[in-house]
C-alpha cells in the first residue's frame, strides 16, 4: 500500500471516527469506550518499522502490557522497544476526562521527550488519538481486527498532510487469547 493510499484510509478512518463518537448519548459511547479499552488488558508482542523520515527503514520489536485504569475509561501500555542491543522504553497512558474528551501522554508527555495526547475518538474496532508536541501534531490509530491482533500507526501533520512514520503489528502473547477461545 503506498504512502497515498494509507493517507487517505487515515483521514477517512478519522472522518468516520468523529462522526461515529459524535452520535448517541454519552453513556452508550462511554460503554462502547471501555469495551473497547478492555480488549487492550493483557501482554502484546511484534515486529514495527519506522516507514518514514531520517530513519525510515528500521526495523524494531515491542513487547507491552496492557492495563485499564480502575473506574475511569481509558488505557495504558507500558512496556518498550528493542532495536538489535538497544532497548527503548515505551509507554502511553490516555484517560477520558469528560467534556475535555481524552487526555494523556506518550513517553513523558510534552514537557519531556514525548506527546501530550490531547483528543481521541472511538469507534467500533478502533482508537485515534491526537498527538501534539509544540508545533508538531501527530495521531495515533491503534486497531484490533480481532481480540488477538493489534494494529498501530503514529502517523505526524507534515504541511497539511498526515504521513504515517511508524507501524506496528502486535499479538497478544498472554493467557487472555486462550481463555477467549476455549470460552468460544
Amino acid at each position: 500500500m503506498n504512502s497515498r493510499a494509507i493517507l487517505s484510509a487515515l483521514l477517512t478512518l478519522g472522518t468516520a471516527a468523529a462522526l461515529v463518537v459524535g452520535s448517541g448519548s454519552e453513556s452508550s459511547a462511554s460503554e462502547r469506550d471501555k469495551k473497547f479499552f478492555s480488549q487492550i488488558e493483557g501482554e502484546w508482542s511484534g515486529p514495527g518499522e519506522i516507514v518514514a523520515g531520517k530513519y525510515k527503514g528500521t526495523k524494531f520489536n515491542c513487547n507491552f502490557k496492557g492495563d485499564t485504569p480502575s473506574g475511569k475509561i481509558g488505557m495504558s501500555l507500558d512496556g518498550g522497544c528493542r532495536v538489535g542491543l538497544f532497548t527503548q522504553k515505551m509507554s502511553a497512558s490516555v484517560v477520558h476526562q469528560g467534556k475535555q474528551g481524552y487526555r494523556g501522554t506518550f513517553m513523558d508527555g510534552a514537557i519531556g521527550q514525548g506527546l501530550d495526547v490531547v483528543g481521541g475518538n472511538v469507534t467500533g474496532e478502533k482508537v485515534i488519538l491526537t498527538l501534539n508536541r509544540n508545533q508538531l501534531n501527530g495521531a495515533m490509530l491503534a486497531r484490533l481486527p480481532n481480540e488477538n491482533t493489534m494494529h498501530v500507526t503514529v502517523s505526524v501533520k507534515v504541511e497539511n498532510q498526515m504521513v504515517p512514520v511508524i507501524g506496528m503489528n502486535l499479538k497478544r502473547v498472554d493467557s487472555r487469547a486462550v481463555g477467549a477461545i476455549s470460552s468460544n
